[in-house]
Protein backbone atom coordinates (compact mmCIF):
# COMPACT_ATOMS: atom_id res chain seq x y z
CA UNK A 1 0.00 0.00 0.00
CA UNK A 2 1.17 3.53 -0.65
CA UNK A 3 0.44 6.80 1.13
CA UNK A 4 0.91 10.27 -0.36
CA UNK A 5 1.03 13.16 2.08
CA UNK A 6 -0.85 16.20 0.76
CA UNK A 7 -1.27 17.71 4.24
CA UNK A 8 0.71 20.24 6.20
CA UNK A 9 2.08 17.69 8.68
CA UNK A 10 4.27 14.61 9.00
CA UNK A 11 2.63 11.20 8.70
CA UNK A 12 3.79 7.57 8.71
CA UNK A 13 2.34 4.41 7.23
CA UNK A 14 0.99 2.03 9.83
CA UNK A 15 -1.44 -0.84 9.34
CA UNK A 16 -4.19 -2.29 11.44
CA UNK A 17 -5.30 -5.87 10.95
CA UNK A 18 -7.63 -8.40 12.47
CA UNK A 19 -5.91 -11.15 14.45
CA UNK A 20 -7.13 -14.76 14.78
CA UNK A 21 -9.58 -13.74 17.52
CA UNK A 22 -11.03 -10.89 15.45
CA UNK A 23 -9.30 -8.16 17.49
CA UNK A 24 -7.79 -5.19 15.70
CA UNK A 25 -4.01 -4.88 16.09
CA UNK A 26 -1.64 -2.06 15.05
CA UNK A 27 1.72 -2.67 13.39
CA UNK A 28 4.96 -0.79 13.76
CA UNK A 29 5.30 2.44 11.75
CA UNK A 30 7.11 3.28 8.54
CA UNK A 31 9.32 6.32 7.92
CA UNK A 32 8.29 9.99 8.12
CA UNK A 33 6.39 11.21 5.05
CA UNK A 34 6.46 14.98 4.65
CA UNK A 35 4.31 17.21 2.45
CA UNK A 36 4.32 16.12 -1.19
CA UNK A 37 6.07 12.78 -0.67
CA UNK A 38 4.81 9.19 -0.97
CA UNK A 39 5.90 6.02 0.81
CA UNK A 40 5.00 2.47 -0.18
CA UNK A 41 5.09 -0.45 2.26
CA UNK A 42 4.32 -4.14 2.12
CA UNK A 43 2.05 -4.81 5.12
CA UNK A 44 4.03 -7.96 5.92
CA UNK A 45 7.20 -5.91 6.39
CA UNK A 46 5.49 -4.06 9.26
CA UNK A 47 4.11 -7.20 10.90
CA UNK A 48 0.80 -8.07 9.18
CA UNK A 49 0.41 -11.87 9.02
CA UNK A 50 -0.29 -13.44 5.62
CA UNK A 51 -4.04 -13.95 5.07
CA UNK A 52 -5.13 -11.13 7.42
CA UNK A 53 -7.70 -8.42 6.73
CA UNK A 54 -5.64 -5.22 6.68
CA UNK A 55 -6.46 -1.49 6.78
CA UNK A 56 -4.28 1.51 5.95
CA UNK A 57 -3.70 3.43 9.19
CA UNK A 58 -2.08 6.83 8.77
CA UNK A 59 -0.17 7.80 11.93
CA UNK A 60 -0.16 11.61 12.13
CA UNK A 61 2.72 13.04 14.16
CA UNK A 62 1.35 15.42 16.83
CA UNK A 63 -2.16 14.97 15.46
CA UNK A 64 -5.16 12.73 14.92
CA UNK A 65 -4.50 9.42 13.18
CA UNK A 66 -6.78 8.32 10.37
CA UNK A 67 -7.76 4.82 9.29
CA UNK A 68 -9.21 3.68 5.97
CA UNK A 69 -12.75 2.34 5.97
CA UNK A 70 -11.99 -0.39 3.42
CA UNK A 71 -10.06 -3.53 4.32
CA UNK A 72 -8.03 -5.72 1.99
CA UNK A 73 -6.98 -9.35 2.29
CA UNK A 74 -3.20 -9.37 2.63
CA UNK A 75 -1.58 -12.02 0.44
CA UNK A 76 2.21 -12.15 0.62
CA UNK A 77 3.65 -11.79 -2.88
CA UNK A 78 0.61 -10.04 -4.38
CA UNK A 79 1.93 -7.15 -6.49
CA UNK A 80 -1.27 -5.03 -6.44
CA UNK A 81 -0.91 -1.69 -4.66
CA UNK A 82 -3.68 0.32 -2.99
CA UNK A 83 -2.80 4.02 -3.30
CA UNK A 84 -4.00 6.40 -0.57
CA UNK A 85 -3.79 10.16 -0.10
CA UNK A 86 -3.98 12.06 3.18
CA UNK A 87 -4.69 15.79 3.28
CA UNK A 88 -5.81 18.50 5.68
CA UNK A 89 -4.30 19.44 9.02
CA UNK A 90 -2.95 17.52 12.00
CA UNK A 91 -6.30 17.58 13.81
CA UNK A 92 -8.67 17.55 10.82
CA UNK A 93 -7.43 15.30 8.04
CA UNK A 94 -8.95 13.11 5.34
CA UNK A 95 -7.64 9.75 4.16
CA UNK A 96 -8.89 8.50 0.82
CA UNK A 97 -8.28 5.56 -1.50
CA UNK A 98 -7.13 6.92 -4.87
CA UNK A 99 -6.82 3.72 -6.90
CA UNK A 100 -5.58 0.15 -6.99
CA UNK A 101 -2.94 -0.82 -9.51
Amino acid sequence: MSLKNSGGFVTRIQFSYLDDEGNKQLTSQGHDITLGFTDTRDPGDLGVPDGSMVYMHAFVVWGTDNEAKRAFLYEKGNTSVAHYNISGTTLNNDLGLIDIS
